[in-house]
This record gives C-alpha cells, sequence and structure tokens, in this order.
C-alpha cells in the first residue's frame, strides 16, 4: 500500500485496475448463476451474526441496479492481456538510481550544512518567535 504523501506507482494503479476489472467480471458471473446455499457451522452456543448484514467480499445480487456489463469480455479479456504485460515489463525495469554527481555533492553539503545550521538556527527561530509574539501581543518582547 502507499503512505499518504507519495502517488501511487505504475504497480500500485494497474493493480487497481486489475482488480476493478476482475471484480466486475466477478459480479456478472456471481449474478448469472444461481444462489447457492451456503452450509451452517453448528451451533457452539455464540450468538450469530443477524443475516442482514452485507459483508463486503459479498456480491451484490440485484442484476437490475447493474445494468448491462460496461465491457464487453473480449475486450475485458483483452485490455488485462495488455495490462499485465505492461505490468511484467515495470517490474523487470531497472530502478534508476539518482545521478553519482548529486549524491557525492550531497553527502559533501551534508557536514556543512549541519554545522550551520546548529549555529544559527536556534537564533533564527528566537527571532521569528519573539517577532510573532510581538505582532499577536502588541507588546514588545
Amino acid at each position: 500500500m502507499q503512505s499518504p504523501g507519495r502517488e501511487p506507482s505504475m504497480e500500485d494503479i494497474l493493480a487497481s485496475i486489475k482488480k476493478v476489472i476482475a471484480e466486475e467480471k466477478e459480479l456478472r458471473t456471481a449474478v448469472a448463476a444461481p444462489p447457492e446455499v451456503l452450509a451452517e457451522s453448528p451451533d457452539d452456543g455464540a450468538e450469530s451474526e443477524p443475516d442482514d448484514v452485507l459483508e463486503l467480499d459479498q456480491p451484490i445480487e440485484n442484476e437490475a441496479a447493474l445494468g448491462p456489463p460496461l465491457l464487453d469480455e473480449r475486450a475485458a479479456e483483452t485490455t488485462m492481456a495488455s495490462l499485465q504485460e505492461l505490468s511484467s515489463v515495470a517490474a523487470s525495469a531497472p530502478v534508476q538510481t539518482a545521478n553519482p554527481l548529486e549524491d557525492m555533492v550531497r553527502e559533501m553539503l551534508r557536514p556543512i550544512l549541519k554545522e550551520w545550521l546548529d549555529e544559527h538556527l536556534p537564533g533564527i527561530v528566537n527571532e521569528h518567535v519573539k517577532r510573532e509574539i510581538t505582532r499577536i501581543t502588541g507588546k514588545k518582547f
């Protein structure tokens, strides 16, 4: 899964598209098939769940609400094959590394930047805090 701050990767997008297509296909076949009788577990004395609770993994069984399929089955299969091919190419593509010169410069600047921040940042923050307190309260700090 992805973190909130980053954009979805190509694999995430492809997986999402595949999932939607597979769910629609599964939903169509579930609606067309006759409902099956589920075997009930033996009563172990525990209270059973009410029948009116819709589990998220259960397909919707109202064919009239679904309307005609959005995709022809052949078009869906062709699309799935193309997306599968793209997914496999994307998965096998080498990960691009950053510019080695950029990495070297970053590592060289890191200690210099740390030293400058250690020396100057507390004073900068203190000055801004004093200025903001003066602005909010109207009193010189």
